[in-house]
């Protein structure tokens, strides 16, 4: 292990040099050992044997600074000695790896002493182990992974009541200057209650869940009615709204709870009997609060674009199946789990890594171990259109009294981006939406106006707009136009995947006198269909999936590098030699169903010099209509 570690080391010691470490914000850690390191454990260490502060010797760990114990001087250059090396060579990396030889050689005589020196104490069961347990137990002891994260939080993250003063704008979706942003922004634990679930933690419990957050403002106490909203609540409206007590109050430390009267404000806090009306997040305020806008949901780098059918291997694990998936969707922010028509139970996630996990805590977690039998991964793609509409698309109700008429077009560039970063949405103000709609993206300001929804959930980048004039009992039916829209986005008519960045207009409606002959019943499939047709005149198109690829590489490993993405379907945009070192940092796009097996075919292809840092959803790129009628008969997605 220590001939693999010092390449690593010398690795992170270059890429490391263009940040700030003689700051104590960086940490060394072996993740999988369980240890970790900043210069501040050595510093606090040699301190006092050199005689002089922290803060000096922390300089010296790190950058052009050499020592030789045999002058004991330190110089800015190698004198040449062998004996005179980097003071973070021989005063941090030297002694981590003469301990992890020493562990792996079994040499507990040269060990014991060397750690009574250190201050590390071990127990008496520990003692006993050989080899890789007990190297990592020392290195658990003596660094342990858990001090320096803690140590980095304390010095360098800003308390809440100085962070919530910069960050109230970006949290709170109500107006900045109410009582509830300036508790917020305050920190006030005497203001009203603003609290944001966002993570449900399962229990013990079969079945229950913990609500863990974050106290803004106020404070929450054991027996507190609270006023939960959802995602989907839109002040003044009661959809998504619930009124709830809270059973308990816990901190939660690690894997242990512990039980407490009240969390003030700047605090996480886990509580016990709200799980029955939160499925991911929400914002919970005292119950008469009624004036009180949520705080903002979360917005995630990744989107659940990889999906996976499961079922059971054993059919009477069918019960198990269902409700683990339930759980499963609760406890992570991210994970969708649908039922599809055809009675398959699937879960999306953000890749295939990510999946492989949500499977893993499926079957360990939540199914107590019941074995369930997998698809093979499959890409969600989104539906959209070329152009416009060549004519306005007509649809019957199925008693033939009603008629709607609909166009379909693109949206403007950026505007599907704006609607999914939460600039441009349904809670928006209708004027200052209308606005920006005008300033930015060329609408006519009597149409930004009449946006009647956003779809699909409410929330997508499509959208219904209401172009007609004087038609007559309009208002009563926009609630099922509103319905078929949400339905159709949900599910297009080329491949019954989501629709994204299509603009539906209502054209013009001729309707019956009689209320009886224009219910849901005869409107909402109306809708749907328009909405179907209007798609298909205006040249359908399916968008695909790209992650933004960084992949840290040495120069001669470029054109290998390019070979594989070219393979891929995929191309780089950016190769950039990282200061002070001589790797490269290279950016790319690669689609994501052909992103399965991509890190093992790169390390393969570079004999290990190149490995993915992270792949990220960039964006959704138009296929061709030859590609995705060609794939239309070999992937299940389409």
């Amino acid at each position: 292990m220590p001939m693999l570690l010092w390449p690593l080391m010398k690795i992170l010691y270059s890429v490391m040099s263009c940040f700030i470490q003689k700051k104590g914000n960086v940490a060394f850690s072996a993740g999988l050992h369980g240890w970790a390191f900043t210069l501040t454990n050595f510093a606090k260490m040699y301190a006092s044997k050199f005689g002089v502060d922290e803060s000096k010797m922390m300089e010296r760990l790190w950058g052009d600074n050499f020592y030789d114990p045999a002058t004991k001087k330190w110089t800015t250059n190698s004198t040449g000695s062998p004996t005179c090396k980097r003071g973070f060579v021989q005063l941090c990396y030297e002694p981590i790896k003469q301990i992890i030889n020493i562990c792996m050689n079994d040499q507990k005589d040269k060990l014991w002493p060397m750690l009574k020196k250190l201050g590390v104490t071990m127990k008496s069961d520990e003692k006993e182990l050989l080899g890789k347990a007990l190297m990592k137990r020392v290195m658990q002891t003596w660094l342990p992974a858990s001090t320096a994260l803690l140590e980095m939080m304390i010095h360098h993250l800003p308390s809440p009541s100085k962070a919530q003063r910069y960050r109230v704008e970006n949290l709170y979706e109500g107006p900045l200057h109410d009582k509830y942003a300036e508790a917020i922004r305050n920190c006030d634990p005497e203001g009203p209650l603003m609290l944001y679930v966002s993570k449900m933690i399962p229990a013990s419990d079969k079945g229950r869940f913990f609500a863990f957050g974050r106290v803004f403002a106020g404070k929450v106490s054991t027996g507190t009615k609270v006023r939960i909203m959802g995602p989907n609540y839109v002040p003044g409206q009661k959809e998504d709204l619930f009124t709830k007590s809270v059973q308990r109050t816990l901190i939660w430390m690690g894997k242990k709870q512990e039980s407490v009267e009240d969390v003030p404000c700047g605090n996480t806090v886990a509580l016990v009997g709200l799980d029955q009306f939160i499925t991911k997040n929400a914002t919970l305020t005292n119950e008469k609060e009624v004036e009180a806008h949520p705080i903002r949901a979360m917005k995630f780098s990744v989107s659940p674009v990889v999906r996976v059918a499961v079922q059971c291997k054993v059919a009477s694990d069918l019960p198990k199946l269902v409700e683990g998936l339930k759980r499963l969707a609760k406890s992570d922010p991210l994970v969708m789990c649908t039922i599809e028509e055809s009675g398959e139970h699937v879960i999306a996630g953000a890749g295939d890594l990510h999946v492989e996990i949500c499977l893993k805590d499926l079957v360990d977690d939540f199914m107590g171990g019941a074995e369930i039998i997998k698809s093979d991964p499959v890409v969600s793609f989104r539906e959209t259109v070329l152009g416009k509409s060549g004519r306005s698309v007509m649809s019957k109700s199925p008693n033939k009294h009603n008629r709607l008429y609909m166009e379909a077009r693109l949206l403007e560039d950026g505007l599907a981006e704006a609607i999914e970063d939460g600039r441009i949405g349904p809670r928006d103000d209708p004027k200052v939406r209308s606005m920006i709609l005008s300033e930015e993206f060329g609408w006519d300001n009597d149409l930004a106006k009449k946006i009647w929804c956003f779809g699909p959930e409410t929330t997508g980048p499509n959208m219904v707009v209401d172009r007609c004039r004087g038609v007559q009992y309009l208002n009563e039916i926009k609630d099922s136009i509103v319905a078929g829209f949400q339905w159709a986005s949900k599910e297009g008519a080329l491949a019954d995947e989501e629709m994204r960045g299509i603009c539906f207009e209502v054209c013009d409606a001729v309707l019956h006198s009689d209320a009886i002959h224009r219910g849901g019943d005869q409107v909402i499939s109306m809708a749907r269909k328009a909405i179907y047709a209007s798609q298909m005149t205006a040249k359908p198109r399916l968008l695909e999936p790209v992650y933004m690829v960084e992949i840290q590489a040495p120069e001669h490993a470029l054109s290998w590098i390019g070979g594989v993405m070219n393979q891929k379907r995929g191309y780089v945009f950016e190769e950039m030699q990282i200061p002070g070192t001589p790797l490269y940092n290279i950016k790319a796009h690669l689609p994501v169903r052909e992103s399965f097996g991509f890190s093992g075919q790169l390390r393969a292809a570079t004999s290990g010099l190149a490995s993915t840092a992270q792949c990220v959803l960039d964006h959704w790129d138009m296929m061709s209509s030859d590609l995705w009628r060609l794939g239309a008969s070999s992937n299940p997605c389409v």
